[in-house]
């Protein structure tokens, strides 16, 4: 096959995070740069008590009905997402051939915040008040199950496990499978609503966190010089996407093409990236590669960038060694916080917004910063962007970068 008969179509794009409840109200925030982190009452006594949470306004099981009760709230996310990603690919699941399409959902965490509320109900009231719905409420598939029961998807479902990097892996996996032609239509993304007293004391443990209580609108400060670590968030992102023949014959326009994907493992540490980057500069290198593209075609990257020490030091060094010419660099992560597993999902459809609409958001609270790298600051930059690629990397040393290019018009 050649790259173009290789591109896969992003035709949908949804959205629902700490900037809105929706894509376009999530892109907006992104693009002001103004940052979601805030004190969070559930996190009252912890040694780190804010975050950054979908608002109340845009609980998503309002929207989702009576059959919301029994979903844990990962699933939920990922539901309402899912719901309008395909509303915006111009599909109807109610007149779709179900058996073609596919629904590939990642998450980091998970059930693991019912799996708290439950262990703490066993240890206070005892096993009989423990809930019936503990294990499928638990369970990483969950949010692909009920996002294939919500659409009457009835081809390939499963879920992706790559940490921080699932989002992007769904995305990655779910392009092998209309490749492979397995499905015509795949529902990809990934979902995390990990915001809990246990697993935020868990990465502060870790020293992942950062720990500025005194301002917490200000804490995430992807590849700022003084940056301490990121800020826990939940959210969702989906996109659909298509084989790009396919959409061009039912007359829809892309967002973006998919054309490169590179995956690779550090094999270094449980946590810790690779000091040299070697694992991250492959998966870049093979995404480039795959797509057919040198590395000074890449106009704009849309970083990892989780405001840890170790993290932005690692990926900017990557971007700066490969791609020398300087391409622009954002992080959403300065206004979303870190969602986790959805994290790679929503950079991916930022991304495709970036190269539908030619703007660049901002790095939030980033004023300048030590690194070789044209990170945009202060304002959205107006930017003619005709390949972009977005990384995405997680615990256990997985590297996702995904390549796309412009979308065609319809």
């Amino acid at each position: 096959m050649t790259a173009t008969s290789r591109a896969i179509a992003v035709t949908g794009l949804g959205m629902i995070t700490p900037a809105g409840g929706d894509g376009a109200t999530t892109w907006e925030g992104v693009r002001r740069g103004l940052a979601t982190a805030h004190r969070d009452t559930q996190l009252k006594g912890m040694p780190v008590d804010f975050s950054c949470r979908v608002p109340e306004s845009a609980d998503p099981a309002a929207r989702i009905g009576r059959k919301s009760w029994r979903m844990p709230r990962f699933a939920r996310l990922a539901v309402a997402a899912a719901r309008e990603a395909v509303a915006d690919a111009g599909l109807d699941p109610a007149t779709w051939d179900g058996t073609r399409v596919a629904v590939v959902i990642g998450s980091g965490l998970a059930g693991v915040a019912h799996l708290e509320e439950q262990t703490l109900r066993l240890h206070q009231s005892g096993p009989e008040r423990v809930s019936a719905l503990l294990v499928p409420q638990l369970i990483s598939n969950t949010a692909a199950g009920e996002v294939s029961l919500d659409l009457g998807a009835r081809g390939p479902s499963m879920a992706t496990e790559t940490a921080c990097a699932s989002g992007a892996t769904a995305v990655a996996v779910a392009r092998d499978l209309l490749l492979a032609g397995t499905c015509d239509i795949a529902v990809a993304g990934g979902t995390d609503a990990a915001v809990t007293p246990v697993v935020t004391t868990g990465f502060h443990q870790l020293g992942a966190l950062s720990g500025r209580r005194d301002d917490p609108a200000s804490a995430s400060r992807p590849f700022a010089a003084d940056r301490d670590g990121f800020v826990i968030a939940e959210g969702s992102g989906v996109l659909v996407l298509e084989r790009a023949e396919d959409a061009e014959a039912r007359g829809r326009r892309s967002y973006a093409d998919l054309v490169g994907v590179g995956q690779t493992s550090d094999a270094h540490h449980p946590t810790a990236p690779a000091p040299d980057g070697r694992g991250a500069e492959a998966a870049l290198r093979t995404a480039l590669a795959d797509a057919g593209l040198a590395p000074s075609d890449v106009d704009h990257v849309n970083a990892h960038g989780t405001s840890t020490p170790k993290n932005d030091e690692v990926e900017a060094a990557v971007i700066a060694r490969v791609l020398p010419h300087g391409p622009s660099v954002t992080s959403a992560k300065g206004v979303l916080g870190h969602t986790l597993g959805a994290a790679g999902a929503i950079e991916a459809a930022l991304t495709a917004l970036t190269l539908r609409h030619g703007v660049v958001p901002p790095i939030a609270n980033l004023a300048s910063t030590a690194f070789p790298l044209d990170c945009v600051i202060g304002a959205e930059r107006r930017q003619a962007v005709r390949v972009a690629a977005s990384h995405s990397f997680g615990f256990g040393g997985h590297n996702v970068v995904l390549v796309f290019t412009a979308g065609r018009a319809s």
